[in-house]
């Protein structure tokens, strides 16, 4: 029996070889296999069977019958297999067209270069720049993006990476946020990229990351709290 698995281990490297394929691991990946289940094949240390066969036989352009007993045509040496029928392809009916132009809509990205402590930053209106609405917001009314500042909210948020805002969701506990603070009564709205916990009539409690901790407003300064629906790079 082994010696029976040497011969063939021996008929699938001249095949491999006299394809073109200077190493195993080279035909291997030609192949789209496994290198070491190749390799084993090709060593004697696994058997390979007629379906296997004819899968190298039809790579390495052999007869499969010959690398399992060393019978039939040794394509390998010379021999040939009578080319299939030809078969009539139809022409291709794709064509190409102009480039879609005016779908979706674009949404301001409102942030500044550096936030604060807690990754905070100027909610003044000021717009960073414009990118394309993602599907889920495209028919939000109010839509909008904010860039993170800092690494307050890391790994879920990393400093740069684009939060898309839907206004209009309802917010529950466990959802990543955006919250409007104001601090001072006619002062800058502040603008937190936060964990919702809760928001009652006394309070807003946002949990944040790095480092760990809960932050806490009065309710009387709170303008608006809105849902995260995904983020990214722009």
């Amino acid at each position: 029996m082994f010696h029976v698995m040497s011969e063939k281990a021996d008929r699938l490297r001249q095949a491999r070889m006299r394809a073109g394929y200077r190493f195993a691991s080279d035909a291997a990946n030609a192949l789209g296999v496994v290198a070491s289940t190749y390799r084993a094949h090709e060593n004697g240390q696994n058997d390979f069977d007629l379906a296997e066969a004819e899968f190298y036989g039809r790579k390495f352009n052999v007869d499969p019958y010959w690398l399992m007993r060393g019978a039939g045509r040794d394509q390998a040496n010379g021999g040939a297999t009578p080319p299939p029928d030809s078969v009539e392809v139809e022409e291709p009916n794709a064509e190409f067209r102009a480039n879609v132009i005016g779908q979706g809509k674009k949404i301001p990205v409102f942030g500044q270069a550096v936030g604060g402590v807690d990754g905070e930053f100027l909610m003044n209106g000021s717009i960073l720049f414009d990118v394309m609405a993602p599907p889920i917001l495209s028919e939000i009314s109010g839509a909008y993006a904010v860039c993170v500042s800092g690494d307050s909210m890391s790994p879920r948020y990393e400093d740069g990476e684009i939060c898309f805002v839907d206004p209009e969701r309802r917010v529950r506990r466990g959802d990543y946020v955006i919250a409007q603070i104001r601090l001072e009564e006619d002062g800058a709205l502040l603008a937190y990229v936060k964990k919702f916990v809760r928001h009652n009539s006394s309070e807003l409690v946002l949990q944040q990351f790095n480092p760990a901790k809960e932050l806490r407003f009065d309710a009387r300064t709170v303008h608006s709290v809105h849902y995260i629906a995904l983020a990214g790079n722009a």
